[in-house]
């Protein structure tokens, strides 16, 4: 029975060694060293790039428009997310310091990416509603982009 420590912040295919944990050399003197990589699984809401972690959050139409709290989780908990109003989806809110935590030194960040998530089924009259909406504020989102 062998036990071993992950330390925290150890990131995908890095390997860790034990020594003398392994089969006895071929003249049965000392043992060699076993070599583990490791490979973690993909979390259900985390997504990690070094000390960052992504997490996607959704939010109702309204609660974008006219901004909300929401909670969030984080690896040391929950916690409360002010979103601000007019958030659109695809915004990163950034906080700090509740990213991976490395063996040494300061923690990565987490990033909030808002994604706004429209009711499953408008009426005529609330498809209506937000047309009108959208032609009183005439701009169009992809302007900048270069096709």
């Amino acid at each position: 029975d062998i036990r071993v420590k992950i330390p925290p912040g150890i990131e995908d295919g890095q390997k860790i060694r034990l020594r003398g944990q392994g089969d006895p050399g071929p003249d049965g003197a000392a043992s060699g060293d076993i070599l583990i990589t490791v490979s973690s699984a993909p979390h259900p809401y985390f997504q990690r790039r070094g000390k960052q972690l992504d997490v996607k959050v959704p939010v109702t139409l309204g609660e974008a428009a006219s901004g909300t709290k929401v909670d969030i989780p984080t690896p040391s908990g929950t916690i409360t997310l002010s979103i601000p109003p007019g958030t659109s989806s695809g915004t990163k809110l950034r906080i700090k310091g509740h990213g991976v935590q490395p063996r040494q030194g300061k923690p990565g960040d987490l990033f909030a990416e808002i994604q706004i998530m429209m009711p499953e089924k408008l009426n005529k009259t609330d498809r209506q509603t937000l047309t009108d909406l959208a032609s009183k504020y005439q701009r169009d989102p992809r302007a900048d982009l270069q096709w």
